[in-house]
């Protein structure tokens, strides 16, 4: 024993000795455990029925793993109505749609899916393929056009059934149905919009481009500089990590505005992971009996299905076909030619042409009108899909590299 009562080192080795020793022993019979508890209980033999009687603490905790990898599981899965349940489903819900004195829409990656932009949680998503470890393919978010559910939510607000929209996907897609920048809330900014932060008020760019060809998280400048002041613009996306404080696109004053007015609220194509994260959005200040009555729209599980008035397992074009024919309105039907990011775009000045090598829209020869044989053919696309593409491929080298 050494000096002050204190072990000495052969003695102090000899306990660390003892503790490995201890802790693979441990891990050996779990493995053990693991392997008798995979087997059907009639194939088990007396001594391997004795193990487990003596390891009752082992079980336990190996079943509840199990059964928590289970859940896990099944919330991934996707599930679909049978035609005659989401039919029924889609009637009770045009009865809340005409019903509504404030009716918010939610809208997340799984509307822009028939627009062959790849959502996250799907069964193909992009966090499901990282963590499978399996690669992910660029994405051309400029080749994207409004889908069937981005147009029936602009007619909808025409109507005056939707009284606003917040959405957390950043491909600008709300804005080019038609619905009305103060309709809508792009709480993770929007692709096609820049911004001078030093003018007052901020001073908006919107561009026929994808302008986070050099941005990314914690880098936010163009390499575009504002018209009036010369100061470096910025993109509008929020990243992962980062905090959302522009007024515009993101519009959050609207959208907590909009929330605190709804009794209705309508979520399409959302897994409610991060949106679940804003209390703002979910009037959880009021009591339960005056919080708005909640609609989802989604394949998959989400943390707010317990709250919901109504879950439609069902594709949200699928969903949103049904129940404009429920309520009797004609779904507009996209045009470029009408797409009301031509009227709002900032043109590049002289020198800033290139500037970026992103594609451009451009209004097709084959969507012009009858007798107008001027209009530019769109240029062709790039390798990499801008912000989406860039991000995907970063994560999934990182991935791969691990």
């Amino acid at each position: 024993m050494a000096a002050g009562g204190g072990l000495s080192r052969s003695e102090r080795k000899a306990a660390e000795r003892v503790r490995r020793l201890r802790e693979e022993q441990q891990r050996e019979r779990l493995r053990q455990v693991s392997r008798i508890l995979r087997k059907a209980a009639a194939e088990r033999s007396a001594e391997e029925g004795r193990l487990l009687a003596e390891s009752e603490d082992l079980v336990t905790e190996l079943q509840g793993r199990s059964r928590r990898r289970e859940g896990l599981k099944r919330r991934q899965e996707e599930v679909c109505d049978d035609p005659e349940e989401l039919r029924r489903k889609v009637r009770e819900l045009a009865g809340a749609v005409r019903n509504a004195k404030h009716l918010v829409v939610y809208t997340g990656a799984g509307i822009s899916t028939a627009a062959s932009i790849p959502d996250y949680r799907g069964p193909n998503g992009v966090w499901t393929l990282l963590q499978k470890g399996r690669s992910v393919s660029a994405a051309d978010l400029s080749d994207a056009e409004p889908t069937l559910t981005h147009m029936s939510i602009t007619r909808l607000h025409e109507q005056k059934l939707v009284q606003h929209v917040v959405s957390q996907n950043c491909d600008g897609l709300h804005l080019r149905s038609g619905l009305p920048r103060t309709a809508i809330s792009e709480l993770h900014g929007n692709m096609y919009i820049e911004v001078c932060t030093s003018c007052i008020p901020n001073r908006e760019y919107v561009r026929v481009f994808d302008v986070t060809e050099r941005t990314a998280l914690h880098r936010h400048q163009t390499g575009r500089t504002c018209h009036k002041c010369g100061t470096q613009l910025r993109d509008t996306i929020v990243h992962f990590g980062e905090r959302g404080t522009l007024g515009q696109p993101l519009n959050w004053e609207a959208a907590t505005e909009a929330a605190s007015k709804a009794d209705t609220i309508l979520c399409l194509g959302s897994s409610l992971k991060v949106l679940k994260k804003y209390p703002r959005l979910w009037c959880m200040t009021k009591p339960p009996s005056r919080r708005p009555k909640l609609y989802i729209v989604n394949l998959q599980w989400t943390p707010k299905d317990d709250w919901a008035a109504l879950k439609l397992h069902g594709k949200c074009d699928d969903v949103m076909q049904l129940l404009m024919d429920e309520l009797g309105l004609e779904i507009p039907v996209y045009s470029r030619w009408q797409d009301p990011i031509f009227s709002l775009a900032t043109p590049l000045r002289p020198g800033e042409e290139g500037s970026h090598s992103r594609k451009s829209l451009s209004r097709s020869r084959e969507a012009a009108p009858p007798g107008d044989q001027n209009a530019p053919l769109s240029p062709a696309p790039p390798i990499l899909g801008g912000w989406f593409g860039r991000g995907c491929a970063k994560r999934a080298k990182r991935k791969k590299a691990a």
